[in-house]
């Protein structure tokens, strides 16, 4: 290269642009340096702009970084929570479960007393009607034999509807008989053993039924 040419590069490369200029400035130099000072002040300054927008870049990298780490960590106390709020969800949903596991318990024990207590109570009723049926024969056999006694047969005026009742009625009007035939025996002194006095013969019908009434009832119970 030519001595002249060398000569123009050295002077262009000691040229200060406007653009250094305004690198200068941003750098607080408002006065002109020397050439030399200006060309190492330039390099400098370059990295000290260049560091600066590095140290820019890495500041912003820094703040969404730790505004990344802010969301997680908002995220994950959000998870936490949601995780604490789910086991205790589970829980209760456990407590409730077993809770109604023994409702279900308790009401299928109900039920089975329940049961237990319709048998018990069909099984009473009927063991009592076969006793009320039983007794009501038994009744109905002494109204029969008291009517072949006696001839004396009675009609209810006004019946119970009732074949127990009514048996118990007829016998009440049989007893009351049998008493009234009793009470007039002894009122004249009647005696079945004595054959001097005279005998009615409607006394005579009435009180061997009426004597040996407690015997009758007595066998038909054994």
């Amino acid at each position: 290269m030519a001595a002249a040419d060398l000569g123009t590069a050295e002077w262009e490369r000691s040229k200060i642009t406007n653009q250094d200029m305004n690198l200068l400035k941003k750098l607080g130099i408002s006065k002109k340096p020397k050439a030399p000072m200006i060309k190492e002040l330039l390099r400098i300054g370059a990295q000290f702009i260049g560091y600066r927008d590095y140290a820019s870049k890495a500041e912003a990298k820094l703040a969404e970084v730790n505004e990344r780490a802010d969301t997680l960590a908002q995220k994950l106390e959000q998870c936490e929570e949601a995780r604490k709020k789910a086991e205790s969800d589970a829980v209760e949903a456990r407590r409730e479960a077993d809770k109604a596991k023994a409702d279900a318990a308790g009401v299928e024990d109900l039920r089975k007393r329940l049961h237990d207590a319709e048998t018990s109570l069909s099984d009473h009723i009927a063991a009592q009607i076969a006793r009320e049926e039983a007794i009501t024969k038994r009744i109905r056999t002494q109204n029969r034999r008291f009517v072949n006694k006696t001839s004396q047969e009675f009609e209810l005026e006004d019946p119970d509807n009732d074949p127990l009742l009514d048996a118990v009625s007829f016998l009440e009007f049989h007893g009351t008989e049998a008493r009234e035939g009793i009470d007039e025996a002894s009122r004249r002194g009647f005696s079945p053993i004595s054959s001097r006095r005279k005998r009615n013969p409607r006394l005579s019908l009435l009180l061997p039924s009426a004597l040996t009434l407690p015997k009758i009832l007595a066998e038909d119970a054994s």
